[in-house]
């Protein structure tokens, strides 16, 4: 496995594997590896003869009040981790190499990206609009892989990539969970021990929502209940917890179409997203 800083050395490694025939299969990542990452890097190669995985903090997705700085970096422990989970090339610039002096643009995903995620987080979808597009840019990829654990950022990025004729074909993969059912995430380790017992209530509650939707109750009614649970094992406040279309993030009244339950609540200091098919 190969490491490389700048966009020129990306593309100078990219063009030589496309003139031997081989697809390419992109993964962008902000480090803090765990499984769920790794598992990206599986369907890549399941997709693709070549696995590329980036390693970059953006600082365009993060508020001046939120958590860039401290945000987790462990590069050559993340380089381990990718170099044993199969990838073939890992592009790890530096902030200056992806926004240089006088960059000036950015991309609005209008819509799906202002909803539930976008109505407390405004800034962060224009940062990972901006940054994917560049990366798959750089990168020309014949597929890119994403988790679904990030369910909201996953449709923003397909919704982008068929408006800007991007030719790439976009992959969600399943969310990766502990065996107590927490989404794995490279934020879980902010969690203290007793709000690591707590968290994989979020998982259950909504995996119970989700059922009661399926079973012919309303979506409508459900969040009430929900904080309630939530409250009783220990969150505080919840930001959002919401059934809504699996492809346009608009409500639902009922299960006829594919629909998903999306859910941020607090845990302490500790902000967490899940969600879960209906």
């Amino acid at each position: 496995m190969e490491t490389v800083r700048t966009i020129k050395d990306l593309r100078t490694q990219l063009k030589d594997w496309r003139k031997s025939g081989h697809s390419i299969g992109l993964v962008p990542t902000m480090g803090g590896l765990h499984d769920g990452h790794l598992s990206l890097i599986a369907s890549a190669k399941k997709h693709a003869d070549k696995a590329v995985a980036t390693l970059f903090v953006n600082p365009s997705q993060f508020a001046p009040h939120e958590d860039f700085a401290t945000y987790p970096r462990n590069e050559i422990g993340d380089l381990e981790k990718f170099e044993n989970s199969g990838a073939d090339l890992i592009f790890a610039p530096n902030v200056a190499e992806i926004y240089p002096d006088g960059h000036s643009t950015k991309i609005e995903v209008q819509g799906i990206s202002q909803v539930l995620e976008g109505e407390f987080r405004p800034h962060f979808f224009s940062g990972v609009a901006t940054v994917v597009a560049k990366l798959l840019l750089q990168a020309l990829p014949d597929v890119a892989v994403f988790g679904e654990k990030d369910y909201q950022q996953l449709c923003v990025i397909r919704s982008m990539v068929r408006d800007l004729d991007i030719p790439v074909d976009i992959i969600g993969a399943s969310t990766v969970r502990e065996a107590d059912g927490l989404a794995m995430s490279s934020r879980n380790h902010y969690l203290t021990a007793d709000e690591r017992k707590i968290a994989p209530a979020l998982y259950r509650i909504i995996s119970e929502i989700a059922e009661k939707v399926r079973s012919g109750q309303r979506p409508v009614d459900q969040r009430p209940w929900a904080e309630a649970e939530l409250t009783r094992a220990g969150f505080g406040a919840v930001d959002y917890l919401a059934v809504r279309d699996a492809e346009s993030l608009e409500p639902v009244s009922d299960a006829s179409r594919p629909a998903r339950v999306l859910a941020a609540a607090w845990l302490g200091s500790t902000r967490l997203i899940d969600n879960v098919a209906v």
